[in-house]
């Protein structure tokens, strides 16, 4: 197979479409006008207190008496297609609360119940594909963090934590519950949220309170409060506030978590190796030594249900990040977060990440072996004004060291509102071979109300290694980001230097200063556009590496433009310019031979989706057509067929063609993954991945039931493989029942 190489033209072309659109478009298609003024938009409401005995039955069933005493919320707006416009259903939430829980009742009204969206039942499974309602709590009235709580109509669930603003930790998960069932007039549901699952202050009687609902069939989202369509999914600064709340028992403050897990484990590739069976136990003790600061004790932690990590190869220069997936580490994950948008960022997650100081996944891990956790403590939460983050754990010998001690902790306090400051440290290195830790301290400043409701952020940060081996160096950084409509954009400077690492952080590329930039224009346009577009973007992004003599390493120059159309259809296109110096020289997959040079290369791309709400979505890019001093061919396609609420279907594959002087590579990866859901709480998955690069094949299965809140059944099996030829040969089986159950007192 031979590519033709013609970057110029591509690059042209790609602008010409670019200018086209720029200026013509908008004369096609008139802008959207907004209803009220997003800024300064903040309602509060009061709760309505409750005895326990009048508790309502979380039934999805809204006949219950005491729901007619209930604070009533029915004034919402759009977000989206037209911020501050009525929304074309009415919403009614109820809210009540004891001393034991928060409960919501939900009414969402349709005129066209069948048009109702359902794609998925699974808990935490892909519930943005059809309709949905969503209750944001930020019971320290931080404006930065909150819990949120999101459920469909088909009972699906699913539990976040959004982090100072900035991130969306999806993988979180706590004791809750909620029912839903569509109605003749439209779909409702309850929820009950137990107060022992959320950490507060005490003495604060306010909390920060967000209801999103999404329409599917008409791409509408409205809010009771941050209706400015500028700000991101996992933004809390300008939610309302809830009322009155006081009272409530914590009980003792002790919540415990038992399981047994028995494992049979085969090692195929090991000649006279019989099945190994075991049986084991394990746990983690909560307890809250206030309301809200709670410590937490480990023993013999289980990550069964850990997902397999996206399966990659290397075509860099530089290691890949792979982020956490073990509940463990990821439970009060937001309390150890550093530097806020210098470290969420970037081109991709491997420069964002650079120099992070903490990377819980480098413990357990040691040179990508798993290794054993025997136990470890966590504090985390509020104290007074402070954020507190401090853990320690004790990992088991490895063929080359002792078990090591790996500890880290996290201090940060708000000022001026909605910003803080803050300082981390951590000590130890999981290989033993070096006596290491990192200090450093950031400061995140947010302005959601500048120039007339424009969101400003900038944050800073600065850290020191201490290594006996390597010595001590410096890492620091800044970012700023203008995230507004029509106009936003970012600014970032990061440098490493040389002798910086991190031991329990992450770090791929020092010796270096990074910057970056981005400037974009967005455009929303109403339903009667002539261009039947809802969204019409143009960005321009600038990635500079030079070492630290400034002398430039890497550089990626790019455009694009993305439409999105009133049927939630998107289309891209942009260019890239690289530019590569390579010092010292390194192979590709097969064996293939980068020389020291500098590589200048200019690629083009496409992109196309539809949107997950219909059964059957596609995605498919494709970027041509250059790769150092080679030609390249890279093309993702992902399929997802989700038929109804019970099944669904995601198969991807990833094509990379490279033609080098010395030798051609062609890179395959593919994926499928498989839900069958029974009800919202039981459910089997499937996971298998294949590249013929590693010619590794895995494949992960489990079944999970949570039969009572609180209790679940596990198994999973898991196999390892290679398919070397045509030959499936066999590395690893592993079958795991693992039994839990949480009790609260």
């Amino acid at each position: 197979m031979s590519l033709r190489r013609s970057p110029s033209g591509a690059l042209a072309l790609t602008l010409g479409v670019f200018v086209w659109l720029s200026t013509f478009a908008p004369g096609l298609a008139q802008p959207v006008e907004r209803g009220v003024a997003a800024e300064g938009y903040r309602p509060r409401a009061a709760a309505t207190r409750i005895e326990p005995s009048e508790a309502p039955i979380i039934d999805a069933d809204l006949s219950d008496q005491i729901w007619a005493n209930a604070t009533l919320i029915t004034d919402f707006r759009q977000r989206v297609p037209v911020p501050g416009a009525l929304p074309s259903e009415r919403t009614e939430v109820r809210i009540l609360y004891d001393e034991n829980n928060l409960y919501f009742g939900i009414y969402a009204y349709d005129s066209d119940p069948s048009g109702i969206i359902l794609r998925s039942m699974e808990r935490d499974g892909p519930i943005f594909t059809g309709d949905m309602i969503g209750v944001n709590l930020d019971p320290g009235l931080t404006r930065r963090n909150a819990y949120s709580f999101q459920i469909g109509p088909s009972g699906n669930r699913a539990d976040a934590l959004f982090m100072n603003n900035t991130e969306d930790l999806s993988e979180w998960d706590t004791i809750w519950v909620a029912r839903a069932a569509v109605v003749e007039d439209g779909w409702i549901a309850e929820v009950s949220i137990p107060i022992q699952s959320l950490s507060y202050e005490e003495s604060q009687s306010d909390w920060g309170l967000d209801i999103r609902r999404v329409i599917q069939r008409r791409s509408e989202q409205i809010y009771w409060s941050a209706i400015n369509p500028q700000l991101e999914t996992h933004d809390v600064s300008q939610a309302g506030t809830l009322t009155g709340l006081t009272g409530f028992d914590q009980g003792n403050g002790l919540e415990v978590q038992l399981y047994g897990v028995s494992r049979a484990k085969r090692d195929w590739h090991m000649p006279g190796k019989d099945t190994d069976i075991g049986f084991s136990g394990g746990g983690n003790i909560f307890y809250r030594i206030t309301p809200a600061l709670t410590g937490t004790l480990t023993y013999n932690p289980d990550f069964s249900d850990a997902p397999l990590d996206a399966r990659q190869v290397n075509t860099t220069q530089f290691s890949l990040f792979f982020p956490e997936t073990r509940d463990f580490f990821l439970q009060d994950a937001g309390t150890f977060e550093f530097g806020g948008r210098g470290f969420t960022r970037g081109r991709d997650a491997r420069t964002a990440n650079n120099g992070r100081p903490f990377f819980s996944r480098n413990i357990g891990l040691v040179d990508g072996q798993p290794v054993s956790i025997i136990g470890g403590g966590k504090l985390s939460g509020e104290l007074g004004e402070f954020g507190v983050g401090a853990l320690s754990v004790l990992t088991d010998k490895t063929p080359s060291a002792g078990g090591q001690v790996l500890s880290v902790v996290r201090i940060s306090r708000p000022v001026f509102n909605e910003s803080q400051i803050g300082f981390i440290a951590t000590n130890g290195d999981p290989t033993g071979v070096s006596d290491n830790s990192v200090v450093g301290v950031d400061y995140q400043y947010r302005n959601s109300n500048l120039w007339g409701g424009n969101v400003f952020q900038g944050d800073i940060f600065y850290e020191r290694s201490f290594s006996n081996v390597s010595g001590d160096d410096n890492s620091f950084g800044t970012a700023l980001n203008f995230p507004n409509e029509p106009w936003g954009g970012e600014l970032g400077f990061k440098q490493i230097g040389t002798n910086y690492e991190p031991a329990l952080g992450f770090t791929n590329r020092t010796s270096i200063r990074v910057y970056d930039a981005n400037v974009r224009h967005l455009s929303r346009y109403g339903t009667g556009s002539a261009l039947f577009l809802r969204e019409l973007q143009f960005s321009a992004n600038n990635f500079v590496v030079t070492g630290l003599n400034d002398v430039l390493q890497s550089r990626e120059s790019s455009i694009e433009g993305e439409a999105v159309t009133q049927s939630n259809k998107l289309f891209a296109i942009g260019a890239t310019n690289f530019f590569e110096k390579v010092s010292k020289p390194f192979f590709l997959p097969d064996d293939i031979l980068i020389p020291v040079g500098k590589y200048n290369w200019t690629n083009a791309f496409a992109r196309i989706a539809t949107s997950r709400i219909f059964p059957l979505s596609v995605e498919a890019q494709i970027e041509c057509c250059s790769f150092y001093n080679g030609t390249s061919l890279d093309t993702l396609l992902e399929v997802v067929f989700r038929p109804n609420r019970y099944y669904g279907i995601e198969a991807s594959h990833q094509w990379t063609y490279l033609e080098m002087p010395n030798g051609t590579i062609n890179i395959h990866i593919a994926s499928l993954d498989t839900t069958i859901t029974f009800t919202p709480d039981m459910q089997i998955a499937l996971q298998a991945q294949y590249d013929n690069i590693s010619q590794s094949f895995g494949l992960l299965a489990r079944y999970s039931w949570e039969f009572i809140p609180g209790s679940e059944l596990l198994v999973a099996f898991g196999q390892a493989a290679t398919i070397p030829t045509s030959r499936f040969v066999a590395q690893r089986s592993q079958m795991t029942i693992r039994v839990g159950h949480t009790l609260r007192f």
